[in-house]
């Protein structure tokens, strides 16, 4: 059976998760992407093929022009849809393109929702520097954004537009939406579906940058949200069409109300993935493909229940070149299973993005003990050393 994988950067998720999953399920796997070089390098021994990934008429013609697909795949925020599209148009399992471009394009997500009237948030869409007569603070991205770039809280009209500004001249033909500031603790929700039944995997608590900018710097596993935020979420998902395969949900709790503040429409990332599979004992990676294949997903996962975990993400603070750093480390401490892994190299010159693109590693831990846990990543990166010289 043939699988097409479609993806732009080589990332963790790709190599440590769903290249291998594949192979134990005994697919062939062909990559599209308009970056074979990299990828190339990464997967030396997986069929590579370029492709204008971002435009879904140059997918379809690639693969019909090639092999005869079974399944089309990927685990990239920006390709969703693309990927979506590809799958209807051969016939195949996938999401409704719909509900992938309403969770990429975040005005069209606020509306859907308001339509649907499960939540209501003011919002407005900008193409020029503005300064808008809007319920301040206010909060400013792209449209189509990911990972908190270029994702800025602003107190009133002179900060949204010098802040608007700032961004449409790094990202000109950029459409910006300015919606409201939703209060509370920031969260997640990760699920797993097949179209048929939906299982909730559990999430994380995100501890944040301070602002105006939103950097989540750690993440603790949360097991089991409290049924009425679940059952809140959930609905809000529905509105959007969503139910197929992996999705990764963030939204916020404020006085016991969850209120959604963007859909990825794929596994999380960031190697959260990684460590939920681990952490649940289940083959993650092998289901997520399993349902594009059009298999059902079992009635019960037969997922752990007793896991804790965190998950850390060292920042870079400033510009400069990275002089020090620790290398890729993976031990076991008082029971709590410990996974380094860096996101630079020493040498390498990076600017200030004030978003994940900062990260300089990123230490995933696993345990039974949450205590411990914590004590136990602490006590790491208390002993690691990384230094920036300008």
């Amino acid at each position: 059976m043939r699988l097409y994988l479609l993806a732009l950067n080589p990332t963790d998720s790709v190599t440590e998760g769903f290249l291998p999953a594949a192979t134990r399920l005994g697919l062939d796997v062909t990559v599209l992407t308009d970056q074979p070089d990299a990828h190339r390098r990464t997967y030396p021994d997986v069929e590579i093929l370029e492709c204008d990934v971002r435009d879904f008429r140059a997918v379809i013609t690639r693969i019909s022009t090639h092999h005869r697909p079974d399944a089309v795949f990927t685990n990239s925020d920006h390709l969703q849809t693309q990927a979506a599209l590809a799958a209807a148009y051969f016939g195949l399992p996938g999401k409704d393109w719909r509900a992938a471009l309403r969770t990429k394009d975040k005005a069209e997500m606020r509306r859907r929702l308001a339509a649907a009237g499960v939540d209501s948030v003011w919002s407005t869409e900008i193409t020029e520097p503005s300064a808008l007569d809007a319920p301040y603070p206010c909060v400013v991205k792209p449209r189509e954004g990911v990972a908190s770039e270029d994702v800025v809280l602003v107190a009133g009209p002179e900060e949204l537009a010098t802040h608007s500004k700032e961004i449409l001249d790094r990202r000109p033909g950029t459409v910006l939406v300015v919606e409201e500031f939703l209060p509370g603790e920031l969260f997640t929700l990760e699920t797993l579906g097949d179209g048929r039944v939906r299982h909730v995997l559990g999430g994380f608590h995100t501890e944040l940058s301070p602002p105006p900018y939103f950097i989540e710097e750690r993440l603790v596993f949360v097991p089991a949200h409290p049924e009425p935020v679940v059952a809140q979420v959930l609905a809000q998902l529905d509105a959007l069409g969503v139910g197929f395969g992996a999705c990764h949900t963030e939204f916020v709790v404020h006085e016991g109300r969850a209120r959604i503040i963007e859909v990825n429409y794929r596994a999380i990332g960031d190697q959260c993935d990684l460590l939920l599979a681990r952490l649940l004992g289940i083959p993650l990676f092998e289901h997520i493909l399993r349902t594009h294949l059009g298999e059902p997903l079992p009635a019960d996962l037969d997922a752990r229940s007793d896991g804790a975990a965190r998950l850390e993400y060292p920042c870079a603070d400033r510009a400069g070149t990275l002089t020090a750093a620790p290398a890729a480390t993976e031990l076991a401490v008082d029971g709590v299973h410990l996974t380094y892994r860096p996101l630079r190299d020493v040498g390498e010159r990076h600017e200030l993005y004030r978003t994940n693109r900062d990260y300089l590693g990123v230490l995933r831990a696993v345990g039974t003990d949450q205590p411990t846990v914590d004590r136990v990543s602490a006590d790491f990166l208390a002993a690691q050393r990384w230094e920036i010289q300008p």
